[in-house]
């Protein structure tokens, strides 16, 4: 199989404090530290103010160790297994349990009442994600996000929180509010964020990726990264191609790896007429639909009557339906 769809490296960059990591992992704060004073294991960074700090390679290690001791096994003997694979140059991320769904006591699960909370909480944190990056705080948006985390799952982050911001800040910079500079930082720190949310996460299905693009002489990749992070939680492999790809190259990249489906991002009308022109260069797929040819962004939500003219499977309105539509379109390929 292509080396593509090999599942990404586990990143070992310090991000989650353990509020966080109990969320991840289902294992409480406590025993977490019980096992880090008794094995060393596991091995935090920490912040200068000496709180916690986990990598994703962390959250990994852990997972697989609860995982062994949930099948019966000592704490102390799960970690001297892990040290073993470890020492063997192998990996635990292959194994590792998946996350721990949302408990039945969170908050987000009490009915109307808590879902009004909810909604307002996810506005004040957005205006408080929007502010820090007005004023170039970008400590205090790291802030909010590690407040964000500890308290909400990061698919909820994204949808309720990243995405709105990124609507915000643009809307501003549309109507003067916010100088192209702002816009930029801002922008910027989001998709650093989205890339490294992209490149971390849970095993990846055995299926070739999925191929996300930029139409020719589209920027606006924010949507499309939302998206390829949504497929990757989801255990889905991705190969991000970004802005503006040529579809020459686009049809040659396709040929080469053979993708389950294929995702093509436009903004504006120009983005989406250079669209309409891509089975002149996949000729094959349009013939066939295989694989299916998808595509979305701002102008098909805002201009219905695009949607008839560029060839494909329209995504959906939102993000969320978008995600929904490449779910059920993939599927099939876990049955090849």
């Amino acid at each position: 199989m292509n080396n593509l769809a090999e599942t990404s490296a586990v990143d070992d960059e310090p991000l989650y404090n353990i509020g966080v990591v109990e969320r991840m992992t289902g294992i409480p704060i406590a025993t977490i530290r019980v096992w880090e004073r008794r094995y060393g294991f596991p091995t935090p960074a920490r912040t200068a103010g000496g709180h916690r700090l986990y990598s994703e390679q962390e959250v990994v290690r852990l997972r697989w160790v609860k995982a062994r001791v949930d099948e019966g096994m000592q704490a102390a003997q799960a970690v001297k297994a892990l040290r073993h694979l470890e020492s063997q140059g192998q990996t635990p991320e292959l194994q590792f349990a998946p996350a721990v769904p949302p408990r039945a006591d969170d908050a987000t699960l009490r009915g109307p009442a808590a879902h009004l909370v909810t909604e307002t909480a996810f506005a004040v944190f957005q205006e408080r994600l929007v502010a820090a990056l007005r004023v170039h705080d970008l400590e205090l948006a790291d802030q909010v996000l590690r407040e964000l985390l500890v308290l909400y799952p990061l698919e909820e982050v994204i949808f309720e929180v990243i995405t709105p911001t990124l609507e915000t800040i643009g809307q501003q910079w549309t109507e003067g509010q916010v100088s192209v500079a702002t816009e930029h930082l801002a922008t910027h720190y989001i998709r650093h964020h989205l890339l490294m949310w992209l490149n971390t996460g849970v095993r990846t299905h055995p299926v070739r990726p999925t191929v996300l693009a930029c139409a020719p002489g589209e920027l606006h990749e924010g949507s499309l990264l939302i998206l390829g992070v949504m497929l990757r939680r989801q255990g889905w492999p991705v190969a991000y191609l970004g802005q503006s790809l040529p579809l020459p190259d686009l049809a040659a990249f396709v040929r080469e790896i053979q993708p389950p489906a294929v995702v093509l991002v436009a903004m504006r009308e120009e983005t989406a007429q250079a669209l309409t022109e891509w089975p002149q260069w996949l000729p094959e797929v349009a013939q066939t639909g295989q694989p299916p040819v998808t595509y979305g962004g701002l102008v098909f939500t805002e201009q219905p009557q695009w949607r008839g003219r560029v060839p494909g499977i329209f995504l959906g309105a939102t993000l969320r339906e978008g995600v929904q539509t490449l779910e059920r379109l993939l599927r099939p390929a876990l049955m090849r």
